[in-house]
């Protein structure tokens, strides 16, 4: 199932194969919960088939399907989903910056998404996903299979950064759209009002689902390296402006830190996880700091 994808590396996957996921690292913390139930079992609702694994109990087998598809598959049930994750991913224009570092914004959320949805769907949490600038432009509900995995690459791959942003209203959308209790990822620049983002992520606490924010940047994002006189143009709005760097690089920064640390405040007293990260920071390595964190907190 690894092989193949444009944003799943397997150097990475080797990197954080420890990990077992962030959510052995994270659920049994701070998502506590939200598991259906805390043992698997076939007892309740169905939900999807999957296909059979070593292990499986076999009076779970689905003998229609095998005679229908000449495979093996169990039926999943409801209380057999350990987890389910809605990755939210920023796809606006600004998403697509870059100054020196190999990759985007976007690219890194990309491959930060690809490498969450496969470790979960490894030990069959169910995931999906959904992109947005100012509208929903991709919405997988989530799923277990590794067939619904391979849909979910499909269409990352196919997806472009575009558009403006409204991190705020598709957020309050979303919210109004889980009737169950999940994992909601955010990946973003969150290039956006600041209260609002916060009100709509209060929109998703407040139904009891767990929230995880992943704030990218440009390295330059944050340290205004630009030297001579230069022009920047709005990824979003195509506005052009010229800049004397040295004028403004001390209060640009300033005003960068107060962004940042105050997501950090707000979202820690509201009990999300925020996590700052920038693309020069190898994602595998990001993920593996963040999860040793919460289990210090945890412990």
């Amino acid at each position: 199932m690894a092989s193949g994808y444009k944003y799943l590396e397997p150097q990475a996957l080797a990197r954080v194969k420890n990990l077992q996921m962030v959510a052995r690292g994270v659920v049994e913390g701070a998502i506590t919960g939200l598991h259906a139930s805390p043992n698997k079992g076939f007892s309740v609702e169905f939900a999807e088939h999957r296909e059979y694994v070593s292990g499986d109990d076999p009076r779970h087998l689905d003998f229609k399907m095998l005679a229908k598809t000449e495979r093996l598959y169990v039926k999943q049930y409801e209380e057999e989903t350990n987890m389910r994750v809605q990755i939210v991913l920023d796809t606006s224009a600004s998403m697509g910056y870059k100054y020196s570092a190999g990759i985007t914004k976007y690219e890194y959320g990309c491959y930060l998404t690809a490498i969450l949805a496969y470790m979960m769907t490894r030990q069959q949490d169910a995931v999906g996903l959904t992109t947005f600038d100012t509208e929903i432009r991709l919405d997988i509900p989530a799923r277990s299979s590794p067939r619904h995995f391979h849909e979910m690459m499909e269409r990352l791959e196919a997806a472009k950064p575009a558009k403006e942003t409204g991190v705020a209203a598709t957020l309050h959308l979303l919210a109004n759209r889980f009737k169950k209790r999940c994992l909601i990822v955010l990946i973003s620049d969150l290039y956006d009002n600041q209260e609002e983002i916060m009100r709509a992520l209060h929109h998703f606490t407040h139904c009891r689902n767990e929230v995880i924010v992943f704030n990218v940047f440009d390295k330059a994002e944050l340290e205004f390296p630009f030297e001579d006189t230069v022009a920047f143009h709005d990824l979003e709005t195509k506005e052009r402006i010229l800049i004397e760097p040295d004028a403004i690089r001390n209060t640009y920064v300033d005003e960068v830190r107060k962004f940042t640390e105050n997501y950090q405040k707000l979202c820690r007293e509201s009990g999300i996880d925020y996590v700052l990260t920038d693309t020069t920071v190898p994602y595998d390595y990001m993920l593996t700091r963040y999860v040793a964190k919460r289990f210090m907190s945890n412990g």
